[in-house]
This record gives C-alpha cells, structure tokens and sequence, in this order.
C-alpha cells in the first residue's frame, strides 16, 4: 500500500498519462540519520517516510517542470519531426514541461499544463469540474453529485508532479530497496531533507532516487531518478516555485471564453462511489490477470519487473512502408514513415531466445521479437533475454 494513500490530497496532481513507466520497487523503512544542516533538525529515513504520510498542507500554488533525457535521440528526433519540432510526447523523452498548479483543499484545485501554442487546464471548484484546450477553444465540463470526495485515480506511467514521482517510488516498501538520508538540500528557495532509494538487483536501470521533502510542510519539492553509473538525472519533477499560501478563490473560477464549444456531461453518483474502491483492486487485478493470460504476463516484481505481451511480428512492421506505397490516405503514409523510422532506430539482436530488435535508453530496454513478442522493463537487455527464452 503506497505510504501516500492516506492522504489523498497529495495525490491529486496526476493529470496527464505517457508512454514509459521508470519508477518502481520500494524502500525499507531504516533508521539511517540525516546529516542535515546545522539549521535543521535531524531527520532518520523513517521519519521522513512518515513525514510523506502524514503531509497536509492546506494550500499552496507554485511552477512545476518536469524534464526527461531517457537516452533516445533517435526517437526524439523522429518525434519532434513528425510533430513539426517538438511536443509533449518528445519532450518526455527529451526535453521539458511546465506546469502551474494550485490547491486549496480537495474540492479545489487547478492543474494548467503550459505548451508553447497551447494550454491544457484541468480545474475542480466543488462539484464542478472543467478540462480546458485553450487552442481549440473547447472544453468539458462535468457535474459531480453534491458531496463528492476526491476520486481516486489510476496509476500513471510517467508522474507528472513530485507528490506523483514519489508515490511511484514508495509504491511498494520491501527489502528490494536500499534508503538512505543524505542531508539538507534547497528547492525552490526551500530547506529540505534528501531521502535516497537505491535498488539492490543489479538488472536494474535505476542507480537513485533522489527525493527531496520540504523541511516544514513535510511534502516532496523534487524528485530524480538517475540511470546507472550516471551524475545528472534522467528524469525530474520539481517545484520551480511554491507558496503554501491557501490560494484566493478567483483560481478556481472558470469562464468559458468567446465561441468556445463546452461538452456538458454528468457522473453518476454510483459511479463516483465505486471509483476509490475500483481504483484500489485495479493494479492487483491486472496484476493477477497478467500472470494468467496468454497474451500478457508479469515476470518478477519491483525495480525488475518485466513485462511480456504479443504484439506484431517484426515481418509485419517491416512489410508497412511497402503496403502503404501509393497511398492517398496522408495519415496511413505518415503512420508508415514512422514505423519505417522508428524500427530503422532499434538494433537488431540475436541469442538462444531466437532473435529481433532492441530499444535501449538510460533508463528502459524494449525487445521486439521476430515472433511478436514485445518485452519491456526499466532492466538490461540482458535481463529481457533471460525473460524471453
């Protein structure tokens, strides 16, 4: 059970869903003590686990930037070329995004993701709440039923927030996790505490997960996660700027501009019953229904969980380019140059497992096999030939 779950209010902030999932496993609870500066008080490992749980501030509003270099350049490029130079999608492989956010309890908060032509706002005001493109001009709004709680959300592969970042990474508290404390830090003109979770299976990606904990309102400002053997962080999630004052109300206020083009739709009172209890059992059911199936399985768990499911076989991908020869439909031409670009970035790789392709970034390996089988883990490629034979 995550350490954070109790407090719901600090797992609010997962709006947006990607593509690679780089946080797992847990962390034994140990009672090394930090080296703190002078200036603060000394905090063990556990206390700081504890500190996660119990946080409860009751506002804030601050920047948050999130940055990736997963070690992909290849994709990257082929990203931001399809997309004409750049977007969300690549700049969670390399690059950045900005993002404002603002709490003031958990029937008020706001979340504005800031592009560079574009604005996605995701806003709650009580029962209403509102999803917002501020470059199409069109929005939903939905109606929760009166005294509806905060809906419980699904996990997300990428986090996009540092309270995310850490739930991932605390997700589960075993053995599997060496923590540490290693003093004092500074964020967003912040003292904080830096709690760091090292795996011990050395088919790992992950070297650290550095997570640094506001000093006073006890909730994480910043977390990196750093690939094997490496000084500078393959992902990270931070407040730029935070204030823990209650933001005023006129945050939370939104009014559709000129000709926008507003969805209205309702949630059933049952439905928003049902949610935190379906979003509890989900992560065990797929679990148990991946270990089961024929078309999708789990191996191992933790920082090296590896997972298997049937996909194209690479005969198929390749014959793409070919098929779509002549095509008038711009859309299947796009889709075939970028497959045809995409499988001319992987290497091809060979072994008593039979043979295919592999994607290997800093902190994820991807095998596509000959015979359709897509394996994928934040592991060594190594460690996805063993799974595949």
């Amino acid at each position: 059970m995550s350490v954070l779950r109790s407090r719901p209010a600090l797992r609010w902030l997962v709006p947006t869903a990607a593509a690679v999932a780089v946080i797992g496993g847990g962390a034994a609870a140990g009672t090394l003590v930090a080296n703190a500066d002078p200036a603060l008080p000394e905090r063990s490992a556990a206390q700081l686990l504890v500190d996660l749980q119990s946080a409860d501030p009751k506002g804030l509003s601050g920047t948050v930037v999130q940055s990736s270099d997963l070690g992909l350049p290849g994709i990257a490029g082929l990203l931001g070329n399809a997309t004409g130079g750049g977007g969300n999608l690549t700049s969670l492989i390399a690059g950045s995004n900005t993002a404002r956010v603002w709490y003031a309890g958990e029937e008020k908060m706001r979340f504005s993701l800031l592009g560079t032509s574009n604005q996605t706002d995701v806003i709650r005001n009580g029962t209403d709440v509102w999803v917002w493109e501020s470059k199409e001009n069109t929005g939903t709004h939905f109606k929760l039923p009166a005294g509806a709680g905060e809906r419980e959300t699904a996990p997300h592969a990428v986090p996009s927030t540092p309270q995310a970042a850490a739930e991932a990474a605390l997700a589960v508290i075993d053995d599997s996790t060496k923590v540490e404390t290693t003093g004092a830090a500074e964020v967003a003109g912040r003292d904080a505490y830096e709690l760091v979770l090292s795996p011990r299976d050395t088919d790992s990606l992950v070297g650290q997960v550095r997570l640094a904990i506001d000093a006073k309102e006890r909730i994480p400002l910043r977390v990196d996660v750093y690939a094997k053997n490496t000084t500078k962080p393959a992902f990270r999630v931070a407040f730029e700027q935070i204030n823990f004052a209650v933001p005023d109300d006129q945050q939370f206020a939104f009014n559709p501009p000129p000709g926008a083009k507003i969805t209205e739709e309702s949630v059933p009172e049952d439905a928003v019953k049902e949610d935190a209890k379906a979003a509890a059992e989900a992560e065990k059911a797929a679990r148990e229904a991946a270990t089961q199936g024929d078309n999708f399985k789990i191996v191992g768990e933790g920082w090296t969980t590896i997972a298997i499911t049937k996909g194209p076989k690479l005969d198929e991908l390749n014959a793409l380019p070919k098929a779509a020869d002549g095509t008038k439909d711009p859309d299947a031409a796009e889709a075939a140059k970028m497959a045809e670009g995409f499988l001319g970035t992987l290497t091809p790789v060979s072994g008593a497992w039979g043979s295919g392709k592999l994607l290997s970034g800093s902190l994820f390996s991807v095998l596509l096999t000959d015979d359709g089988r897509i394996i994928a883990g934040a592991v060594t490629p190594e460690a996805l030939y063993k799974a595949a034979a």
